[in-house]
C-alpha cells in the first residue's frame, strides 16, 4: 500500500516536472510532502488539546537559463500542478539574471538509497496518547510536595512522505517517522518558583524513554533549581551540559556555512586549513546512521551525503555548503543544503561526573537564553542559569547571570568533550568544559 502511495507522489512530481518543460523551463526542480499524525496535550490531568494532523504540499522551482522562480500549493490536482507551474514561469520571467542559479551538478545527485531505518509508524490512538501524557504528568506532580503547578505534558507521533525531483532525472522518495514524550512542571518553595522540563524523541517509539521516567527527570530538574542565586563578576570555567554544549556546534556550522562565508560575515573567513581547536577535537559528519534523528541520503537539492570530517585533530577541514553557495564560492557542494547530518564531536573524556571533576571549581550551565552571538566578530554574550561547582561538586543552583567571551577563544580553549552524549537531535555531543569565560551577575 505504501509503495503504491508512494509511486503515486512520485508521479505528480514527474508530472510537474514534465509540465514545466512544455511551459519552456529550461531546468526545475519540485518537491512534494504528504505528513499525517496525532498531538495530544494533558495538563492537570485534563486533556487540553488532541489535534490530527494531515496536510500536503508541493513545491516547484523553474529556471530560465539564470532566471528563477519559485511556487507552491497544497493543491494536487492536474490543474492546479499547471497553473503553479504557470505562476513560477511567469515569476521566472521577470526576475534578474543570477548567474550561480541553478540546479546541482548531475555528477553530484545521489544513486544509492540505503536503508536508514527511518521509518516506524506508531499505531496510537488518540485515548492511549491521553493515558501517557497524564501518566507523565502525573508522575511529575506527584513526585514531590514542592511540585506545586504544571504545564502539561504532550505525546506526539508524526509520520510521513517527501519526494524530491528534478529535471536531470532525479526522482526520490523518502519515508520517516518521529515521536516524542515531553513534560514541563514549576516548583516552589516559599517565594521561589522555578519551572523546567524534560522530552526524549525517537524515529521508534519503543526507543522513547517511558512517560514515568520523563516525568521524573522533568520533576527533579524542576526542584533542583529551586534557591538559585546570582553570582558575583568573575571568570571561571565553564561546563555546557550536553543539552547546552550543541549551540556552541550551531554557532561553529553557522560561521563554516555558505551564506556567511560568501557574505564575508563570518568570523572563520578563509580559516580551512587552519587550527580552530585543540588538537584533539574531531567533528564530523554521519549522515547514514541508521534510526539517527539526522540521517538521509540525499540533501534537500538530490545532492549525495556522505560521511566527511569537518574538523580533523582541530584543523578545519571542509566548509557547509549548498549549491547556491558552493558556486558563488568557486567550489562544489558538500551536500549539505538544508543541513547538516547527525554532527558528532567526539569525546576523549568521561561521564558527567568525571566532567564535573575535570571542572573543578566553577560554572555548569544547564540553561542559555537569547541569541548573543555575533557571527562577525564571533563575540558571545548570553543569559545563562546552572550550577555553582566546587572541588567537583554541585553546591548549589544559579541564576540571572551573563556568560561572555569570544568563539574564536571558546574554541581553542576547549579542555574536555564527555561521553555524555545527547542522541535527542541533528548534533550529538556530550558536555564540554571550556578552560575560562566571564561571568557577569549581581554586584
Amino acid at each position: 500500500m505504501q509503495n503504491d502511495r508512494i509511486a503515486e507522489l512520485k508521479n505528480t512530481v514527474q508530472q510537474l516536472l514534465d509540465e514545466a518543460k512544455a511551459q519552456g523551463a529550461t531546468a526545475a526542480e519540485a518537491g512534494l510532502s504528504v505528513d499525517d499524525g496525532l498531538s495530544v496535550t494533558a495538563r492537570l490531568g485534563v486533556v487540553e488539546t488532541i489535534e490530527h494532523h494531515c496536510s500536503q504540499g508541493l513545491g516547484v522551482t523553474v529556471y530560465f537559463g539564470q532566471r528563477k522562480g519559485a511556487a507552491s500549493t497544497t493543491d494536487l490536482s492536474p490543474a492546479s500542478i499547471k497553473e503553479t507551474v504557470s505562476a513560477a514561469c511567469s515569476i521566472a520571467r521577470y526576475t534578474s539574471e543570477d548567474e550561480f542559479s541553478g540546479l546541482p551538478d548531475a555528477d553530484l545527485l545521489a544513486t544509492e538509497f540505503p536503508d536508514l531505518d527511518l521509518y516506524h509508524p506508531w499505531d496510537l490512538s488518540s485515548e492511549k496518547a491521553i493515558e501517557l501524557a497524564i501518566e507523565c504528568e502525573n508522575a511529575a506532580r506527584h513526585y514531590h510536595a514542592e511540585i506545586s503547578n504544571s504545564e502539561g505534558a504532550s505525546v506526539s507521533t508524526h509520520q510521513g512522505i517527501s519526494v524530491l525531483g528534478n529535471s536531470l532525472g532525479f526522482l526520490q522518495a523518502r519515508v520517516a517517522s518521529r515521536h516524542s514524550l515531553s513534560c514541563s512542571v514549576l516548583a516552589q518553595r516559599g517565594d521561589d518558583m522555578q519551572r523546567d522540563y524534560w522530552y526524549s524523541v525517537a524515529r521508534n517509539a519503543a526507543q522513547l524513554e517511558s512517560a514515568r521516567e520523563v516525568g521524573i527527570k522533568a520533576a527533579e530538574r524542576t526542584l533542583r533549581r529551586l534557591g538559585g542565586r546570582s553570582l558575583s563578576p568573575r571568570q571561571c570555567p565553564v561546563l555546557f551540559s550536553a543539552e547546552m554544549a550543541g549551540g556552541l556546534l550551531s554557532s561553529f556550522i553557522g560561521a563554516i556555512s555558505g551564506g556567511s562565508l560568501y557574505r564575508k560575515s563570518t568570523f572563520l573567513l578563509d580559516a580551512l586549513d587552519t587550527q580552530i581547536f585543540p588538537d584533539f577535537v574531531h567533528i564530523h559528519e554521519q549522515p547514514h546512521l541508521r534510526g539517527a534523528l539526522g540521517s538521509a541520503s540525499f540533501d534537500s537539492e538530490g545532492v549525495t551525503t556522505r560521511s566527511r570530517d569537518l574538523v580533523r585533530d582541530g584543523i578545519l577541514k571542509d566548509y557547509v555548503l549548498s549549491t547556491y553557495s558552493a558556486k558563488k564560492l568557486g567550489l562544489k557542494s558538500t551536500g549539505n543544503a538544508g543541513s547538516v547530518r547527525n554532527l558528532t564531536l567526539t569525546s576523549n573524556a568521561g561521564d558527567f561526573e568525571s566532567m564535573l571533576k575535570m571542572l573543578g571549581t566553577g560554572l555548569f550551565v544547564t540553561e542559555l537564553m537569547g541569541q548573543g552571538v555575533k557571527m562577525m566578530t564571533g563575540d558571545y554574550s548570553r543569559g545563562a542559569a546552572g550550577f555553582w561547582v566546587e572541588n567537583g561538586v554541585i553546591q548549589y543552583p544559579v541564576e540571572e547571570i551573563t556568560i561572555a567571551g569570544n568563539l574564536k577563544d571558546m574554541f581553542k580553549n576547549m579542555v574536555a568533550i564527555g561521553n555524555d552524549v545527547d542522541l535527542r537531535g541533528n548534533i550529538r555531543t556530550g558536555s564540554i568544559l571550556i578552560e575560562q569565560l566571564s561571568i557577569a551577575g549581581e554586584e
